[in-house]
């Protein structure tokens, strides 16, 4: 998970969370008003063509429209965000051992794909 500062400049992680821990993040979130909008990643092949987790995400994506139904959810294709995010590991000097430390990659990942996010919607 990331969040973008108030300006919509940047991205910074915030971690990677269970489905309860998510919600639970989410609605401490809205109670602050931090929250304008859900962005998730989604899971298309090289050409654009949904794939299996596809619809895996596309399920998610209604459990959040349910817990959250004032909270707009969009999505931003994910395809090659955790290849670009390990290259972005690997040049920021991070070890390998740091790199496979469990979330580090998805957080990198998530922070990618908000700044993508909020690069094409300024």
């Amino acid at each position: 998970m990331a969040q973008s500062d108030p300006l919509r400049l940047f991205a910074q992680p915030l971690g990677t969370f269970d489905r309860s821990g998510l919600f639970k993040t989410l609605e401490a979130m809205l109670g602050n008003n931090d929250i304008e909008k859900i962005i998730v990643g989604y899971p298309l092949s090289n050409t654009g063509e949904k794939n299996v987790m596809t619809g895996v995400v596309d399920r998610f994506i209604d459990e959040l429209s349910k817990a959250f139904p004032l909270i707009p959810v969009e999505t931003i294709n994910e395809h090659n965000s955790s290849r670009d995010a390990q290259r972005i590991l690997i040049a920021s000097g991070t070890s390998r051992k740091g790199r496979q430390q469990k979330g580090r990659l998805d957080s990198a990942a998530a922070c990618i794909l908000l700044s993508d996010y909020l690069e094409t919607h300024r």
